[in-house]
């Protein structure tokens, strides 16, 4: 099998980590974003997939299509936790379909609007003199 790129929209495993642990655990994960750039390492922009069974968060998709994610257990994917990795060159186990990915990109549209309304909101503290 020949290792490819991992493209947006592609479910992947990989190291992820915790916010409240220095730990990393393999885990599936969605691809979002791949930013590009002149001089810019080959990174990931990823969500977290965790099982349907945990505590409900504001902003969870479930995963419609277990097969095409190439999941065997239901499957929420956690848009509040996002992580930026480098590429990994693995095969993808599945990928997001399209009404989940609408789903998706609904929710991180609203969210990263709320989160940047509240920065754009504030006001920067004035430096001391």
């Amino acid at each position: 099998m020949i290792a490819t790129s991992p493209q947006v929209w592609d479910i992947i495993t990989v190291p992820f980590p915790y916010a409240n642990r220095p730990v990393l655990q393999r885990r599936p994960t969605l691809v979002i974003a791949r930013p590009r750039g002149e001089g810019t390492p080959d990174l990931l922009w990823v969500l977290m997939i965790t099982s349907a069974g945990h505590r409900h968060w504001n902003g969870d998709i479930p995963i419609s299509d277990l097969s095409a994610a190439g999941l065997s257990a239901p499957s929420i994917v956690r848009c509040a936790k996002i992580a930026t990795i480098e590429a990994p060159k693995n095969q993808p186990i599945g990928y997001l379909n399209m009404s989940d990915r609408v789903a998706v990109r609904r929710v991180l549209g609203s969210l990263l609007a709320s989160i940047l309304g509240q920065a754009f909101r504030r006001t920067p503290k004035k430096p001391e003199m």
